[in-house]
């Protein structure tokens, strides 16, 4: 299976927002965003654009920590997860619908599993060749 060629969602002058994409080629985060309706894909990628282009959200309910490195765009009702990485990038990995006040448990370990996984393909050199 072919990888996902263009895994660039927005970019800015402060950052490139980037979909994780798996060795196999699958985007989680993207396949996730490909499914929402219109409405919801415009708050999202207003949001991308609003930090790749200014550098910063201030407005935690847009945008927030979430510990251990893992941050949210935060589109309601929907989280798209993310981690900020050398040469000005946030790597977007998975998405999910809130239903709750906590985030659920397994959405950031597969967050915090996806950047072990893009750390170590980035460090061996294979995270960019594979495209």
């Amino acid at each position: 299976m072919s990888a996902l060629k263009n895994f660039i969602a927005y970019r800015g002058p402060s950052f490139t927002v980037e979909w994780y994409y798996t060795k196999e080629g699958k985007s989680p985060a993207w396949e996730y965003f490909q499914d929402l309706d219109m409405e919801d894909k415009i708050k999202t990628l207003n949001l991308m654009q609003l930090m790749a282009t200014e550098g910063k959200i201030f407005n935690q309910q847009k945008f927030r920590h979430e510990g251990d490195g893992i941050y949210a765009f935060k589109p309601k009702p929907h989280r798209l997860l993310c981690f900020f990485c050398d040469g000005k990038k946030i790597i977007v990995t998975n998405g999910f619908v809130k239903k709750q006040d906590a985030m659920p448990p397994e959405e950031k370990k597969r967050a915090l599993k996806y950047r072990r996984d893009y750390e170590e393909r980035l460090q061996t050199g294979r995270y960019y060749e594979e495209t």
